[in-house]
């Protein structure tokens, strides 16, 4: 737990700085690093669900943020066809296809079914991450991240498209015009691209990435009881700290 990850900038236009993370109590704050695309961050939420209901009976509780990262920054726009694009990405149709039925059978394991046959575009999640910080903003930002996951994994859904990600506010709880008018603009797209350069500069290189505390505690989609047990240490240490 020695590399500190700047919470308050990666949370978007409105997150808070350090000095409100410090001022909290320690060790109650989860920032998931996570990209919208990525199938191991959607089976990482259910195994981090999983670790807060074991942990919820010790009395211990904690806020999770969701924050940007892009796997393909350089993706266009309108993004691209998933069989061509991950063809040239990893090589050949068949090693797609092959990691493909890993994910799919990873996700079973945990009550995912993924419907990769449904998939047929890799989208720009830039607008997915605007709406997610969005939805931070009013206290729905693990509903909508969990509707955008089910659309993208589970449905076959362009998460590029304005109107389903208004689709996935809308389930999530959110009045649709105005997140149809949010996503319309451009409001917070430039902080986003900062807050994905910024987990960059702290050495993320792979989602999902957990943090507690701006603090580093393990990256990928481990079992819950793994991710249970690392909370435990984590916020130990990190009261431990803030005592001395």
């Amino acid at each position: 737990m020695d590399d500190q990850f700047s919470a308050g900038e990666v949370s978007g236009p409105e997150g808070r700085d350090n000095a409100e993370v410090a001022q909290s109590a320690a060790g109650t704050r989860i920032d998931i690093v996570s990209d919208a695309i990525c199938p191991w961050c959607y089976i990482g939420k259910r195994h981090l669900e999983g670790a807060l209901a074991a942990l919820a009976p010790e009395g211990l509780a904690f806020s999770v943020q969701w924050n940007p990262f892009q796997l393909n920054p350089d993706m266009p726009r309108e993004g691209r066809d998933r069989a061509t694009y991950r063809a040239l990405k990893f090589g050949s149709a068949e090693k797609a296809m092959s990691l493909d039925r890993r994910i799919t059978e990873a996700a079973e394991a945990v009550g995912l079914t993924f419907r990769t046959d449904l998939m047929t575009r890799t989208p720009n999640t830039i607008n997915a991450h605007r709406l997610i910080w969005y939805a931070g903003q009013n206290a729905r930002q693990d509903a909508v991240m969990e509707a955008v996951f089910r659309a993208y994994f589970t449905q076959g859904s362009d998460i590029g498209d304005l109107v389903v990600l208004a689709d996935c506010a809308a389930e999530a709880g959110l009045d649709r015009a105005d997140v149809s008018a949010f996503l319309a603009g451009d409001l917070a797209e430039r902080e986003m691209r900062a807050a994905d350069q910024t987990a960059r500069e702290a050495g993320v290189s792979g989602v999902p990435s957990f943090f507690l505390d701006g603090y580093e505690l393990f990256s990928g989609a481990m079992p819950a009881d793994r991710i249970a047990d690392a909370l435990r240490r984590g916020r130990s240490i990190l009261r431990d700290r803030q005592q001395c």
